[in-house]
């Protein structure tokens, strides 16, 4: 399943999945506390590594999430996919300002540059060379930001039915299910978890989120099943909040 051919449909979503926020550090007024953490992926036999960084600045936060394969996997792909994501929040939630993607692993090796204007509510950019600009009303995000005003609103108890989701050059409405709660075991540790399960209209892929209240909603398992068969997992194996702020300059720029 980790090939040059299939990592173009799971890996990529998998990086913009990570829901991350921790406990053991008093949350800033936003909710968001900033992490590094570690994810171990499984697709089919092979694996692989989701890094995630969530960084505070002067002005918000950039959250940064890599995806490396791992094992026997490094035989077969070569590279990585790295996603940025600049936003701030505000008390309607979180707002993407600029988002940035380097995929030298798959097939399609894709190169994303954008900035959102709230302004004019519009995002410009360009996607492996080729301008593009495209309007939006209401609350737009990016594959890693929408991940962060999911987890922003379930920390406030103001979580909503649908996200709307800018996937590199069209729009997707995600549509969220809760799905109950059940006790998981991950190298991290041992949890109480509440499901979270989301679908994009019209596509049979299923991604399901099984987060952590008493880590602020932390996924601790991230599952994406495909017509019903299990496709990808990923387990949460290590998590450290970070207290101290970091400098403005590790800003998107």
């Amino acid at each position: 399943m980790l090939s040059a051919n299939r990592p173009t449909r799971f890996l990529p979503a998998l990086a913009a999945l990570v829901l991350l926020a921790f406990g053991a550090v008093q949350a800033a007024p936003t909710g968001l506390v900033p992490y590094s953490a570690e994810y171990k992926i499984k697709i089919s036999v092979l694996s692989g590594q989701l890094t995630a960084r969530l960084i505070e600045t002067g002005d918000g936060y950039v959250a940064v999430h890599k995806v490396t394969p791992t094992g026997m996997a490094r035989m077969l792909v070569n590279g990585e996919i790295e996603e940025t994501s600049g936003f701030a929040v505000d008390e309607s939630g979180v707002r993407p300002l600029r988002y940035q993607s380097r995929d030298t692993m798959t097939k399609d090796k894709t190169d994303a540059d954008f900035q959102f204007d709230w302004v004019a509510r519009s995002i410009t950019g360009v996607v492996n060379g080729s301008p593009v600009t495209i309007d939006f009303d209401g609350r737009a995000h990016d594959r890693i930001s929408i991940q962060y005003a999911m987890m922003r609103d379930m920390i406030v108890g103001a979580a909503d039915d649908s996200y709307l989701l800018f996937d590199i050059d069209k729009f997707k409405t995600l549509q969220i299910t809760r799905i109950g709660t059940k006790e998981v075991e991950v190298p991290a540790g041992r949890y109480t978890a509440i499901g979270i399960r989301h679908q994009a209209e019209g596509s049979s892929r299923v991604t399901t989120l099984w987060c952590v209240p008493e880590l602020d909603y932390l996924p601790a398992i991230i599952e994406q099943h495909r017509k019903g068969k299990l496709k990808m997992r990923a387990t949460l194996e290590r998590y450290v909040p970070e207290s101290v702020q970091q400098p403005a300059a590790a800003q998107v720029n």
